[in-house]
């Protein structure tokens, strides 16, 4: 599957490591998906990674962004995704974490990153991470500052298979110390018919997977959930408009039912 995030922009050293849409959207969520690309900018040689490695799991998300692209139009939220490999930086991660640029990724070496000075280590965060972070926390400042209710909600997705071990379910419903929205999505067991979902699986905050949920949303009080999707279970358009519609009606509920529990997704302003 081909990347259909933004592409790095032709003789750009970095290009634009974040993509906006619908930032206007009058919803009451902001959609992210911090592993939507698998682009690697030009002058890095593809990290020294062969193409096999370069579209694998390691490299994004396969499929994460399509499904994101089609919850935010249907909850008329704003999407904002990195256009960068995570592999180059992973907008999920602290610069501090080793994870951030790793060396080694499931089964792959990663050459391009073996051995990485603190001035390299330092031009990434400068050049894919703070940029992303920052325009994040700008949609939802600007949507915070206008009144705008805004839970934050990533999606991402897994392969079925980590390091010999099977993966047995479809999604992984995902949130740190503040499980509001997780918890209000669990509860809709028949927006799930047919499908296996787990609570913080296949990762949890024990792993630092939910490092922009921390940074974005816990600090403000404001709803937020990761969603994780096995990624062969979204392969085809027709398999990720599936999942979307499921995921944005769960979603749309569980916003629902924490309104009428009096959470607020607008406590603060950023």
């Amino acid at each position: 599957m081909a990347s259909s995030a933004q592409p790095i922009a032709e003789g750009a050293a970095w290009g634009n490591p974040v993509s906006v849409t619908n930032e206007s959207g009058k919803g009451a969520a902001v959609v992210v998906c911090e592993h939507a690309s698998n682009q690697i900018p030009p002058h890095l040689d593809g990290l020294g990674l062969d193409e096999a490695a370069r579209q694998s799991h390691v490299a994004w998300d396969p499929g994460a962004l399509p499904v994101a692209s089609i919850m935010a139009a249907t909850l008329d939220a704003p999407l904002v995704s990195s256009t960068v490999s995570r592999l180059v930086y992973d907008c999920n991660r602290p610069p501090e974490a080793e994870s951030a640029m790793p060396s080694v990724s499931e089964i792959y070496q990663i050459p391009g990153n073996a051995g990485l000075s603190a001035a390299d280590r330092a031009e990434r965060v400068d050049m894919v991470y703070t940029p992303f972070r920052e325009t994040l926390k700008g949609v939802i400042g600007r949507r915070l500052a206008s009144g705008k209710p805004t839970a934050i909600v990533t999606v991402h997705s897994f392969t079925p298979t980590y390091k010999g071990v099977e993966r047995p379910f479809d999604i992984g419903i995902l949130h740190d110390t503040d499980s509001r929205l997780a918890d209000a999505m669990l509860a809709q067991a028949d927006a799930f018919e047919g499908l296996n979902v787990r609570r913080n699986e296949p990762y949890g905050p024990v792993d630092g997977v939910t490092h922009t949920l921390k940074l974005h949303a816990l600090p403000h009080g404001l709803l937020n959930v990761m969603i994780e999707i096995r990624n062969d279970i979204i392969r085809e358009a027709a398999q990720q408009r599936a999942m979307a519609d499921i995921l944005s009606g769960a979603v749309a509920r569980a916003l629902e039912l924490c309104a009428a529990a009096g959470d607020s997704s607008n406590p603060d302003k950023v």
